[in-house]
């Protein structure tokens, strides 16, 4: 019997309801809403979304994956918190890889490349929304990257920026970061522009450093210099 003909969703490419929990609880978490080491009790969080634990627990899942949740004996999932040490490693670590992809992506960046790095950074100084900020200022440095044609490196780098998303936009509201991140990135667009690869690697690092003494300044519980 043939099928009958009416118009369906193509459930194949509709997000599941983990994945839609997991989308909400990784920004809840990133935007702050959950503090480090609090609890993410289940039973409520199927409440709120109006279904059993099991998509529930597969969300916590993707983001313990993520880094963004810990599963702890007797507490279940419990927000992460990134030490010191921790914190550091994944700057130096930043610093390592994203020096390494500049100095690859410079010399096959072209006037396209230029033309959207410029309009990210319009867009993210016009943009009054803090929850974008971190958003924008990926997808500039992705733009960066990308003419490296090295995407198991971008990919890596990807990964440390999302467990330090948090942190980026609380460095970013709670200081002048916005517009320096602004003045830093345009001085980079330029170096790669003149096709100077030492140079933009020069300005990648300082502009990574710069913002992990930021955070050490501004975040309770980190020193500067440390």
């Amino acid at each position: 019997m043939p099928l009958p003909t009416f118009s369906a969703p193509n459930l194949g490419l509709a997000p599941s309801a983990s994945e839609t929990i997991a989308k909400h609880l990784r920004e809840a978490i990133i935007s702050g809403h959950f503090a480090e080491d609090e609890p993410i009790r289940q039973d409520d969080i199927a409440r709120l979304f109006n279904v059993s634990k099991i998509p529930v627990r597969e969300a916590l899942k993707r983001l313990e994956a993520e880094g963004l949740v810990l599963f702890q004996r007797n507490k279940g999932a419990v927000v992460t918190r990134i030490s010191e040490p921790e914190l550091a490693q994944m700057f130096e670590v930043r610093v390592l890889l994203e020096v390494q992809a500049i100095r690859l992506a410079v010399p096959n960046m072209t006037e396209a490349t230029f033309a959207r790095a410029e309009s990210i950074c319009q867009a993210f100084l016009g943009e009054l929304d803090v929850g974008r900020w971190a958003e924008l200022n990926w997808q500039l440095h992705t733009c960066l990257y990308e003419p490296a044609q090295r995407p198991f490196l971008v990919s890596l780098i990807r990964s440390i920026h999302d467990k330090l998303e948090r942190y980026l936009r609380m460095q970013m509201s709670l200081s002048e970061g916005k517009e320096r991140a602004d003045h830093e990135h345009r001085d980079i667009i330029a170096a790669c522009r003149a096709g100077n690869a030492d140079l933009a690697a020069q300005l990648i690092e300082a502009h990574i450093n710069g913002v992990c003494q930021t955070l050490y300044a501004q975040l309770p519980g980190y020193k500067q210099g440390t």
